[in-house]
């Protein structure tokens, strides 16, 4: 696929420009016909840097002996990898006005691209575009989640998934903390009993525990909240390391169809975790603190 853009006001709608391997962006200048490659397409093709590529437009010139395709001659002069295989074996960028004569367009462009600062508003804006445009012509508008609707709904379940296992993952942790409140009673017994008898009451007997459990939760809730934002503002370069240091790849883009992992903190679902994290430890503390409260003096003591 290739695309014809403005370098100057291409990173207004993509950060390819960010992406660059080898060469400049900006070297795609109007008339000298040079070609920005994806990193995967330029291994494919055998070529680097300096090196020539012929682009065949599909619309060719009739002539006696038959139909003769249109043939231009690039230099290419960069060559990107933004990690999804989709682009990096597929896409080549040239310049627009380059891209109009190669096309013979003239002063006319084949479509637009827009840049939201909310990506998820995507649907509802193409939505309305395709009203306001519906009038003037036959204009087709399609979003993100179109081009991209496999990969989307992928991303969307796998978010549900991954709340469902986090969930569980706190809910263990939830029963490990009344395991060790319940051993802790357990072994307390008699310390409880000297307390009662010495006029503590059924509810500040109840109170220690919950203190104990809910202090347990909230240093395991704040140290795991820290160490899974460091590594979500991280990623890029936790994963790769990783690579390197054991020799293995996590995501193979031919089959995933991307080789980077991005990360986007969403501060909302970092306190919904740490908001269910908490209370789920809390309520962890209710039945040993109960158990512990219900403790009979005379029995715990009766054998000491």
């Amino acid at each position: 696929m290739v695309r014809g853009v403005l370098p100057e006001l291409e990173d207004r709608v993509a950060d390819i420009g960010a992406h660059i391997k080898a060469g400049d962006f900006k070297a795609l200048k109007s008339g000298e016909f040079g070609i920005v490659l994806g990193a995967d397409l330029a291994r494919m093709l055998g070529v680097g840097l300096g090196d020539k590529v012929v682009v065949m437009a599909p619309q060719g010139q009739f002539t006696p002996t038959g139909m003769v395709p249109r043939l231009k001659q690039f230099k290419v002069v960069g060559i990107f990898q933004v990690g999804m295989y989709e682009y990096d074996a597929a896409l080549a960028l040239i310049h627009l006005d380059d891209a109009a004569k190669l096309y013979r367009l003239g002063d006319q462009v084949s479509g637009l691209r827009l840049k939201l600062t909310d990506l998820y508003q995507a649907p509802q804006v193409a939505r309305e575009l395709s009203r306001q445009l519906a009038p003037y012509g036959n204009y087709y508008v399609s979003d993100w989640t179109e081009q991209h609707a496999n990969f989307f709904r992928a991303v969307q379940m796998e978010k549900h998934v991954m709340f469902v296992i986090l969930t569980l993952i706190v809910a263990v942790a939830a029963f490990n903390i009344v395991s060790t409140l319940v051993m802790a009673v357990t072994d307390k017994r008699a310390d409880i009993a000297i307390l009662r008898t010495l006029g503590a009451s059924p509810r500040s007997i109840m109170w220690i525990f919950i203190v104990q459990g809910a202090l347990i939760g909230v240093i395991g809730t704040v140290l795991g909240m820290a160490g899974g934002v460091l590594i979500a503002l991280n990623i890029e370069t936790v994963v790769p390391f990783i690579e390197h240091l054991f020799g293995v790849q996590f995501l193979a883009k031919d089959i995933y169809y991307i080789s980077d992992l991005p990360s986007e903190l969403q501060w909302g679902d970092v306190l919904m975790i740490t908001v269910m994290s908490l209370l789920l430890s809390l309520l962890a503390t209710l039945y040993p603190s109960r158990r512990a409260a219900k403790t009979n003096p005379a029995e715990a003591l009766r054998y000491e």
